[in-house]
């Protein structure tokens, strides 16, 4: 490769990709250059808030959605709500790993992920011993 017959980034442009709608060399539509420009403070910290936002949502594993799926459990908005407010403030405690007794069931959470593991319903409950836990909310 001879790095005297590279050119500098200014004079790279794009070649059209036909049917995408992606632009062309002829400049339409702004460059990635315009568009950063374009783009205020505020608008990038909004974006962060909300990536911060949408990270600190309850999430449920795919063991846990088999169970409730398998179980018959369902839960309201209300009550997902419930449960996120009772994660956040098992960790402003500290804890990492939490059983949530709520109505007939009991959720095993990962409070550091945010994420429920498992989910149980009072038969299942019977005679079972919860192990790992650090915490325990009863709602």
């Amino acid at each position: 490769m001879d790095l005297k017959k590279l050119q500098g980034l200014e004079s790279l442009t794009p070649t059209p990709i036909q049917g995408r709608g992606i632009p062309g060399p002829q400049g339409q539509g702004p460059s990635f250059r315009e568009t950063l420009n374009q783009l205020s403070q505020s608008d990038v910290l909004q974006g962060s808030t909300k990536a911060v936002a949408s990270n600190e949502s309850l999430r449920f594993s795919q063991h846990a959605v088999d169970r409730m799926r398998t179980r018959g459990i369902s839960f309201s908005q209300e009550d997902l709500g419930r449960i996120n407010e009772a994660v956040t403030r098992a960790a402003a405690k500290g804890s990492k790993d939490s059983l949530i007794l709520m109505k007939d069931s009991a959720l095993i959470v990962s409070v550091k992920n945010k994420t429920v593991v498992t989910v149980m319903d009072q038969a299942a409950l019977k005679e079972n011993v919860f192990t790992n836990i650090d915490s325990t909310i009863v709602m």
